[in-house]
């Protein structure tokens, strides 16, 4: 937009065809209206909130929440034409908070001088700070900006709340093997905007290795086949091609992000339900993501403590070597001992005892913050401390039968709560087991003694 008689450029100035370089193929190939979408039926379909509102000419602001190569972008401009709106984009990355006071400036001109509204369109929301997310609150409040944010990472931890409470979340699923498919034959067979001039077919394999290299991003797999394509002699493009042209694929993993939680939960919970391949499979993703080793193996220690326990006790022993161990050798080796460690963990007898009954003492530890420390378990450090009865009565387990003191350990009101509850599986039953029956021996010579003691 720009002010009559004035040639200054603006967010929403158009290029010219001859200032533009050739465009990739990804964006040539970009759907032309809402029913060439693939894969987000439940968002821009016939009969969806969304498309009856653009139908009726209402565009909401709204956050557009998906993984990469999905469509956000896309999806954002065609809701822009289809409210014939003004289409303007900026990336959080390099935009700061000038560009937005000016792009709703621009906003405020065109509705003046057109009644046309306006779309800013603002990449990879998640990069703005709490500020420059606030102040985009104002023009969407009143209407001067009709706001649409693309995200990778969960709007709920990336985006404030008061920015939230005046969008709706828009989540695209990510693009499934069938849609990447379809997309690569689309851009073989169309003369004007694909690559249909040149009459070329994928080999079957190449196809799949393209399907699944791309890991559900259009983006990636319309690259991957313009250099394969580009990089053809004939008229087939082979796998071996195709897979030259992707080198390897780079994992979507966000050490920071939401990616981060969901892919160590999928972590933990395939060791806990002793399934020892998708924990190697989860493991391998955060390595190669390029997680720090370290982090992971602290997971595992807890995880041995939590889940497996009293059920096999030297787990946690290895997880802890394992973490001494990865230090030492670091990566790519320290992959080794990590490996071994997430199998023993997985195939291990579980037990979460350890956990429960600490929760259990801990809601007494609560409810009796201030109970005093019975007179017999304190040490008489001053003659003063023993002249009020410090340590008065204290049993050395050492010297009683079977090493165990059957004297109260605990405040008044607490004695006869209990806390440990043995698991079943593993050595833990044996563990419970000799401890029993060393209490119950312990008591029947405690009895006999008192039998034999002299009235």
């Amino acid at each position: 937009m720009t002010r009559r008689g004035s040639a200054r450029p603006t967010l929403f100035t158009a290029a010219t065809a001859r200032e533009r370089p050739p465009a990739p193929l990804a964006e040539r190939m970009r759907p032309r209206d809402l029913d060439e979408v693939l894969g987000q039926e439940h968002v821009t379909g016939h009969g969806t909130a969304l498309r009856r509102a653009i139908e009726s000419g209402f565009l909401p602001s709204m956050i557009l929440w998906g993984p990469p190569g999905s469509g956000k972008t896309t999806v954002a401009r065609l809701l822009a034409h289809g409210t014939n709106a003004e289409f303007g984009q900026l990336s959080a990355v390099t935009a700061g908070v000038a560009d937005l006071r000016r792009a709703a400036e621009e906003a405020r001109e065109r509705w003046a001088l057109e009644k046309r509204r306006t779309v800013l369109f603002v990449d990879e929301i998640h990069r703005f700070n709490r500020a420059q997310q606030d102040v985009v609150l104002p023009f969407v409040e009143d209407g001067t900006l009709v706001f649409i944010g693309a995200t990778t990472e969960n709007p709920s931890f990336t985006v404030v709340g008061p920015l939230l409470s005046r969008t709706r979340i828009v989540v695209l699923k990510p693009l499934q093997p069938a849609h990447i498919e379809r997309l690569a034959r689309q851009a073989l067979v169309d003369e004007q905007r694909g690559l249909g001039a040149r009459s070329l077919e994928l080999d079957p394999e190449a196809l799949r290795l393209l399907v699944d290299a791309s890991g559900g991003d259009a983006r990636v797999a319309l690259n991957a086949l313009e250099l394969a394509a580009a990089a053809t002699e004939g008229s087939r493009i082979d796998a071996a091609t195709v897979r030259a042209a992707f080198d390897r694929p780079i994992p979507q993993y966000d050490r920071a992000g939401e990616q981060h939680y969901n892919l160590v939960s999928a972590f933990i919970k395939s060791l806990r339900d002793s399934d020892p391949d998708a924990a190697l499979y989860w493991m391998a993703r955060m390595i190669e993501g390029g997680e720090d080793p370290l982090f992971i193996v602290r997971r595992m220690v807890i995880l041995a403590a939590e889940d497996v326990g009293l059920a096999d006790p030297r787990a946690l022993l290895l997880a802890t070597a394992t973490e001494q161990a990865v230090r030492f050798v670091g990566l790519p080796e320290g992959y080794l001992p990590m490996s071994e460690c997430a199998i023993y963990l997985a195939l291990a007898p579980k037990s979460n005892s350890a956990i429960h009954s600490y929760a259990a003492a801990l809601r007494d530890a609560r409810a009796t913050p201030a109970a005093p420390v019975p007179l017999h378990l304190r040490n008489a450090v001053t003659d003063l401390m023993r002249e009020l009865g410090y340590g008065a009565g204290y049993q050395y387990a050492h010297v009683e039968a079977e090493h165990v003191a059957l004297q109260t350990h605990r405040p008044e009101g607490t004695e006869q709560n209990r806390y440990y509850e043995p698991g079943e599986l593993g050595e833990e039953p044996d563990l419970a087991r000799g401890w029993r029956r060393r209490r119950e021996r312990a008591h029947r010579t405690s009895e006999t003694r008192g039998m034999e003691e002299p009235p």
